[in-house]
């Protein structure tokens, strides 16, 4: 055995998370595995602060701790999303945790953020804290196991070992009509034993919210079981106001006032369950020792329990939920009473009157016998697979405990789990009532009416336990709402054990199966396990949930259990530090189509077609040799074993005959005489002693009494004032919880005017930003318009200037073309006399000079015509770089302009073009007369007034130049007076025109 420090608990605080997205219609719940044993969270709302508030813990001892931080085993942490109408799972994310940094000192909790979250932009994290704690517990038990047994009475006292034999148990007497507690002889009394089912308050909490009452059976009622009868009440069916007659059944019992008190007191405490249909909703213990502690004396008053007792659910003891206010909790009305018999009643009557063996008594009337063990149509003996604990639940019991059996409990089991296991003659499976001990907080009774047969002492008791995690790869048309089913006789229970509630599966999708957690407790020799094993395939039926029709079977899944015998072996050690071995194996296996199913979409498939594919874990623990060797069989069984009677011994010799026998020679005499006055005045003399000795025993016990009923009057004052207390705390918990309420209140308002305030923030977000896009649109179209509009006017430009190109061009053709024509004249000219050719000459070199003048202006307009342009080419560039409001005036501005500026240049180009040619023409004219009129005013020899007048005729030239220079930038518009270029043409012309008059 370990000591008290060797057995650790690691306790893992699961507190609340931060920065979850809130959803309606999810639940978050938590999954912790550690060592092959995963325990889960109750499933909280999914919310962006979820209050999770639960502890989980593991068993084990400082060695396996060792071992685990030197194979640094981690415990890891699932975070699941559970769809509340479809119950789907989905992991979000999940947390590693390492053992080696687990201490024993207590630490601050720390936030651990989701690995691979689901949400990555929120980041969640779980609020942990992690510590070692001694297991109080363990070594509680392991000192229990160890305690001595009370010594047993002396010979002298009243309560004998004959009285108080070391088993009692009460064996039913169909002929007489009652149960007998004790040896027969001395126990004579007649009792009578109620349990009467009153009232019920409060059901309707009771009722899951996962739970389909239609197909359960809309019908309740009440269950327990009374020295091995089955006990159930009237069904009802409205349970938030349930109206049924109160209801009491009676048993008739014969035994002594001690005895009966000393059978009472190790009974377990009589438990009451809420049934509806095959489930047990909800159950209540009431102590029958309550009936042996009371100080009423059973010939003058009636011994009584009875009160409102609080109906818990079945797993309320593994859950760590909150108290449930006194006001909302399922209450039923109980009361349990004994009293003794009128002397009167003639033994084997009944006390209500009738014939016959009629035991159960209801409100007057008078009912058949149950059986002993409770029939399989009104409580099946198959437990509720949900069982998720690692503890496990033994399903030979009629339902599932409220509270879940330790290992130490699990010895009283080993025999009933030793007697399912053998292989009866008759075949049949032996009932779990029939067991003769059975555990404290058991359902069932013991009918002692059956014989006894031995286990082997080589028989083990074994532990098995099957796990259905998951059903995948779905290969039908339509959604399955999925539930398994299964039975296996070898472990003591030919009821099927099904998942509940059903979960819907689709194609491509793996569902785990909640409540699909069973254990076996049965005890057999090992060679029967292996054969049986190797033999027998454990099949598990698939099958759909129809709510409009029958249940379909969609296919079986065959597990062999062969696989379980030759997994790896690990060990582990008990609660009394003794060795054990598990095994424990998991696979996925195909599930085969059944025979004679067909539905759509599937297509002609063959009868081993794989329909899914079944995920499960089954474990089997050795927990070493079955200590105790006798069971009580069944009925069915009991041709195969003979019946062990008992024989009690005589307690007393006969007392001597005192009527008309004829003594004998030897008991004549006197020493016979003497011997035998001698033997009766002891028996007086014992009597006496008796009457002496329970005189005694009554004061003490009255005094016992008044002191009993001092203390209870000062129990009832605390309580009365603990009662006070409490009815104040209850009221600042209302006001505070009213309190909560407002604030719950305000804060819904504040979230729907804050969600209503992100609404219109976003419907403005997604406004401007449309008014944002649709301005950019209209901007990227009017600057394309605008570069358009640009080169438009460039290609325009750039034809403009071809024009131009296009009339230089021309110009200078007309000017060659002049050249030939004055080369050709003065061809004609060179065949003149001298003189004329003279003259002739004077007269092109006239021409000349002024086509030179002419050719000059037309290079200066050329030259200015290029500068106009570049300036023009300028003013484009800067305009460009201006705004885009100004530049489409100040483009049109500049179109008006330029275009401005071609009429006019083209207008002077033409006129200057005409202007020039007739003023050549006119000069020419003029010149060819005046120097007629010259000749022939002079003689031909004359030279003399020659040079004056060509100096006259070149400063006359010189100013008609400027005079035409001056007018032609004038014409153009580009110069007004007031330019430079102007004044110093002025200038020049007045300084030519001094000089002209000069001369």
């Amino acid at each position: 055995m370990s000591s008290k420090s060797d057995q650790l608990l690691i306790v893992v605080s699961i507190l609340q998370g931060r920065q979850f997205p809130k959803s309606q219609r999810h639940n978050l719940i938590v999954h912790a595995r550690f060592d092959g044993e995963q325990l889960a969270t109750d499933p909280v709302d999914h919310k962006e602060q979820p209050q999770f508030c639960t502890e989980l813990a593991w068993e084990l001892d400082r060695r396996t701790l060792h071992q685990h931080r030197l194979q640094r085993t981690p415990i890891k942490l699932q975070c699941y999303a559970v769809d509340t109408t479809t119950s789907v799972n989905e992991c979000v994310g999940y947390i590693i945790l390492d053992l080696r940094s687990v201490q024993e000192i207590k630490q601050a909790p720390k936030w651990y953020p989701l690995l691979s979250s689901k949400y990555t932009k929120l980041k969640p994290a779980i609020l942990l804290a992690i510590v070692l704690e001694n297991d109080t517990k363990q070594t509680e038990l392991s000192i229990e196991r160890f305690k001595a047994k009370k010594a047993p009475p002396r010979q002298g006292s009243p309560v004998s070992s004959n009285l108080l034999p070391e088993k009692l148990e009460a064996v039913l007497k169909e002929d007489e009509g009652y149960h007998q507690i004790g040896h027969q002889d001395y126990c004579t009394d007649l009792f009578v034993l109620s349990v009467t089912v009153a009232f019920a308050t409060k059901l309707e909490q009771l009722i899951p919210s996962t739970m389909k009452l239609v197909g359960e059976g809309s019908e309740f009622f009440f269950y327990y079981t009374l020295l091995g009868n089955d006990i159930t009440s009237e069904p009802f069916q409205n349970l938030i106001s349930p109206s049924f007659e109160p209801e009491r059944a009676s048993v008739r019992i014969r035994s002594s006032d001690p005895v009966l008190l000393a059978f009472l007191s190790l009974q377990p405490s009589l438990q009451v369950h809420l049934c509806c249909g095959n489930h047990s909703l909800g159950s209540t213990e009431v102590s029958l020792a309550g009936l042996a502690k009371s100080s009423v004396d059973l010939e003058k008053q009636v011994a009584t329990v009875e009160g409102a007792f609080i109906l818990q659910p079945p797993n309320r003891a593994k859950q760590s939920l909150p108290p449930v206010p006194m006001d909302l909790q399922p209450t039923v009305g109980v009361s349990v009473t004994l009293r003794r018999e009128a002397l009167t009643t003639p033994v084997g009557a009944n006390a209500e009157g009738g014939d016959g063996p009629l035991i159960p008594l209801k409100t007057g009337t008078v009912a058949h016998v149950l059986p002993p063990s409770p029939s399989a149509e009104k409580w099946p003996r198959t437990p509720s697979p949900g069982i998720k604990s690692p503890i496990k639940s033994p399903t030979s019991l009629a339902v599932s405990p409220p509270n879940p059996l330790t290992e130490s409990e699990a010895d009283s089991l080993q025999v009933e789990a030793a007697l399912q296991a053998q292989p009866l003659p008759t075949g049949s499976v032996l009932s779990p009532c029939q067991v003769e001990d059975e555990p404290e907080g058991g359902l069932s009774s013991v009918s002692v009416s059956a014989p006894k047969i031995a286990i082997p002492s080589s028989a083990h008791h074994y532990c098995f336990s099957m796990d259905l995690r998951s059903v995948r790869n779905l290969n039908l048309g339509f959604p399955v709402s999925c539930t398994l089913r299964y039975a296996y006789q070898f472990f003591g229970s030919a009821a099927p054990i099904m998942t509940n509630p059903p979960v819907e599966v689709k194609r491509n999708m793996e569902v785990f199966l909640p409540q699909s957690y069973c254990a076996f407790d049965f005890a057999a020799l090992p060679h029967q396990v292996q054969d049986t094993f190797l033999r027998v395939p454990l099949v598990v039926e698939v099958w759909h949930k129809n709510t409009s029709s029958r249940d379909i079977l969609l296919g079986t899944a065959s597990i062999q259990l062969s696989h379980l015998l030759t997994a790896e072996k690990s060990r582990f050690l008990g609660p009394m530090g003794q060795q054990h071995w598990r095994q424990t194996f998991s696979e996925r296996i195909p599930v085969i189509k059944a025979q004679g199913f067909s539905a759509a979409g599937t297509g002609h498939a063959t009868p081993s077609e794989e329909v899914a594919e079944l995920c499960y874990v089954t474990t089997l623990e050795n927990l070493g040799l079955v200590k105790v060797q006798d069971i009580v069989m069944s009925e069915s069984s009991q041709n195969g074993y003979p019946v062990a009677q008992k024989t009690v011994p005589a307690l007393r010799p006969a007392p001597p005959s005192s009527a008309g026998g004829v003594p004998t020679e030897p008991r004549e005499t006197l020493e016979y005489r003497a011997a035998l006055e001698l033997e009766m005045w002891k028996e007086v003399q014992e009597d006496l002693f008796d009457d002496q000795l329970k005189k005694k025993e009554l004061g003490h016990m009255q005094a016992l009494a008044e002191e009993w009923k001092k203390r209870d009057r000062e129990r009832e004052s605390l309580v009365r004032k603990k009662e006070v207390e409490y009815t104040i705390l209850e009221e600042q918990l209302q006001k505070i919880l009213a309190d909560l309420e407002k604030r719950e209140k305000h804060l819904g308002h504040a979230e729907m005017e804050m969600q209503r305030l992100q609404r219109e923030m976003r419907a403005e977000h997604e406004l401007n930003m449309c008014k944002l896009q649709e301005s950019g649109r209209r901007l990227r179209e009017d600057c394309a318009h605008q570069v358009d509009l640009e080169r438009s006017r460039v290609r325009q430009l750039e034809e403009e200037r071809g024009r131009q190109q296009q009339q230089m061009l021309d110009a200078e053709n007309k000017y060659k073309l002049l050249e030939k024509e004055y080369q050709q004249f003065r061809e004609q000219q060179s065949i003149r006399p001298e003189i004329r050719l003279q003259s002739e000459i004077n007269l092109l070199s006239l021409e000349k000079v002024e086509l030179e003048r002419t050719l000059e202006s037309t290079t200066k307009s050329k030259l200015h015509y290029k500068q106009q342009w570049g300036r023009a080419l300028k003013e484009l560039a800067r305009f460009k770089q201006r705004e885009q409001e100004s530049a489409m005036t100040r483009l049109k501005k500049q179109q008006q302009e330029l275009e401005t500026m071609r009429l006019r240049y083209l207008a002077a180009e033409e006129k200057e073009a005409v202007k020039s040619e007739k003023h050549e023409l006119e000069d020419i004219r003029n010149e060819l007369n005046r120097l007629k009129q010259q000749e022939d005013k002079r003689p031909w020899g004359s030279n003399s007034a020659g040079p004056a007048v060509s100096l006259n005729e070149s400063a006359d030239d010189h100013l008609s130049r400027l005079l035409e220079e001056r007018d032609t930038l004038l014409r153009t518009g580009v110069y007004t007076h007031e330019d430079r270029i102007i004044s110093e043409l002025n200038r020049q012309i007045q300084e030519a025109m001094s000089q002209r008059v000069d001369h």
